[in-house]
């Protein structure tokens, strides 16, 4: 005869079953929640990825080469924003545009302004190009804030990492260390892609940086007998410091300032407005009085002018990726420096 268990033995079993089914599905359900970022530029939402990891779902409102200034606040944004626990943007009025009516259209209340769920990197950063004096639209596309373009000095895509992971390990207490470490480890490999993987090594990256910001480092490490061991991108452009330029928009101030370039002319006369035969003929002037080796342009405007001015002065028209994703080179932040110092070098070097 066969044991058979008492109606108490199997209502226990029973139970036993059903809590390890309640307590699975709880934690299923923890393991797969994530939090959901949206930002405006895809050089946000690569810094994000960097510092979330597999523990947050990020996407961005821009994609592909185009022109942060011109998108505009389509019902499939607001769609994507209703269910965000996080939006990130530049600020300083870059989405001025569209910001707004995004924002107001998802009804999503924890991402408002002032919301805990909204940040500006733009008040993170370091800003350069604020302009002094009464803003008015006959000086063309001013922004009263300061220039927008934040992202493309590598010293700011390291503070907004480290503020990122902060603003979402108050969100997500349960993974603040995790984005912390992951926040970390990008900023290492940021400074080791900047100076070199020795030199972050020997001085550590926060020292290296806060000697470039005052604009010491090629004396220090002289003096260190360290400036053999600078690599990197600060490497690749050291000896490219003080090369005249020429730029299409103010997209590269923080470029150019952070790598000591010097703009002698811009392609727009004002910015925002396309150029016109004089303004085009004044360049031409220009880069062949100060030997212009590289105009400097970015991916989503119209090459018919500069490739002109470079047919006539003999330069060279440098088209590079103002963000990640403008061509397939530059597929995350770290590579979009990669290729803006590869192919800007190589101009100069021509």
């Amino acid at each position: 005869m066969g044991y058979r268990s008492s109606p108490s033995s199997q209502i226990l079993i029973m139970k036993k079953i059903f809590t390890f089914f309640v307590v699975s599905c709880l934690l299923s359900g923890v393991a797969e929640a994530k939090l959901t970022v949206i930002t405006t530029t895809a050089d946000l939402a690569s810094i994000v990825k960097e510092v979330g990891g597999d523990r947050v779902q990020v996407s961005s409102l821009i994609t592909g080469a185009r022109d942060p200034h011109r998108i505009e606040a389509k019902p499939s944004y607001m769609s994507k924003a209703r269910g965000a626990d996080l939006w990130v943007a530049i600020g300083l009025e870059l989405e001025i545009g569209y910001e707004p009516p995004i924002l107001e259209g998802s009804g999503n209340s924890r991402i408002r302004v002032g919301a805990p769920g909204h940040v500006y990197a733009g008040s993170w950063a370091k800003v350069l190009g604020i302009p002094t004096g009464q803003v008015t639209r006959a000086q063309g596309d001013i922004h009263p804030y300061g220039n927008p373009h934040i992202w493309l000095d590598p010293y700011n895509g390291r503070i907004i990492a480290r503020k990122l992971a902060d603003k979402m390990g108050s969100l997500d207490k349960g993974s603040a260390s995790f984005y912390d470490a992951n926040a970390e480890n990008f900023v290492k490999r940021l400074d080791s892609a900047m100076f070199g993987a020795a030199l972050v090594g020997k001085f550590g990256g926060d020292q290296l940086w806060a000697w470039d910001n005052a604009g010491d480092l090629g004396a220090t490490l002289r003096g260190k007998s360290a400036l053999n061991e600078l690599t990197g991108w600060a490497g690749k452009m050291l000896k490219y410091r003080g090369q005249p330029v020429v730029t299409y928009h103010r997209s590269w101030t923080y470029f150019v300032n952070r790598f000591d370039l010097k703009v002698v002319a811009e392609l727009e006369p004002k910015p925002g407005l396309d150029p016109s035969p004089g303004h085009v003929a004044s360049v031409i002037r220009t880069v062949h009085s100060n030997r212009v080796k590289a105009i400097m342009q970015e991916a989503y405007y119209s090459t018919k002018n500069g490739q002109f001015v470079a047919e006539r002065a003999g330069s060279n028209l440098v088209v590079l990726p103002g963000s990640v994703g403008h061509d397939a080179a530059a597929r995350d932040y770290i590579s979009l420096f990669d290729t803006i110092v590869s192919r800007l070098t190589a101009a100069f070097a021509r």
